[in-house]
């Protein structure tokens, strides 16, 4: 029954992961091979789809060297994939796996771009559609590849006071980032992780518990023999 129950968190992380990755790709396929660099299509007055790249982490944020950037995933990406089988062994909470799940799902989405994209699509314009070259001919080598983004959500756009310091008179939009399908799930795994299960956050380890045998399981003393009257 234990083995059961195991074997089935286990899937049902495995099939969350997949689901994510196959969501993602499809829709950074379709945009890359369908819209040009820095094309828009507005769906909303709010929501518009815009195709960039970039070389960085979650939102187009870039931090240091995209080689040593894109190593730092893939070790990231590792050590929480072990987490998640201790979890699965310790049967952690489906919510918490769910959680676990989205947010390895998105890294993995993230870094596939890196590895991949270079060496299966050519460079991405604004002056034509992007299209599959034979593997290892395309714009970058393994692990240099571009990530794409397409979610905008300009909520609020609107401009500083002219009062305020440093920033008076000039545009401002909320929420101004260009995401992936892959950042939301990080940021909604994330979110739900900071709300219902700090308790497994607190407890975070990446030591997996020795299942004691019958053997080795204590036995309870023997009742003390009454001393003889």
């Amino acid at each position: 029954m234990v083995k059961h129950d195991i074997a089935k968190r286990g899937w049902l992380a495995a099939l969350l992961v997949l689901t994510i990755l196959i969501i993602d790709q499809v829709i950074k396929i379709w945009v890359k091979t369908h819209m040009t660099l820095h094309e828009q299509i507005e769906i909303l007055s709010w929501f518009k789809i815009v195709f960039i790249e970039n070389n960085g982490m979650a939102y187009g944020m870039e931090i240091g060297s995209k080689l040593v950037l894109s190593i730092f995933r893939i070790i990231a990406i590792a050590f929480l994939g072990y987490y998640i089988v201790l979890q699965v062994r310790k049967q952690a909470r489906w919510g918490y796996l769910i959680c676990l799940s989205m947010i390895i799902a998105g890294a993995t989405g993230n870094i596939f771009d890196s590895m991949f994209y270079g060496l299966i699509f050519n460079s991405s314009s604004e002056f034509y559609q992007s299209y599959f070259v034979p593997f290892g001919t395309g714009y970058a080598p393994f692990l240099m590849g571009k990530v794409v983004d397409m979610f905008y959500f300009p909520i609020i756009t609107t401009t500083w006071p002219s009062w305020v310091p440093f920033v008076g008179g000039q545009p401002y939009v909320f929420f101004s980032p260009v995401f992936n399908f892959a950042d939301a799930s990080i940021s909604v795994g994330v979110v739900l992780l900071l709300l219902f299960f700090r308790k497994e956050i607190g407890e975070l380890t990446f030591k997996s518990e020795k299942t004691q045998t019958p053997q080795e399981q204590p036995s309870a003393q023997e009742p003390k023999a009454s001393p003889e009257q």
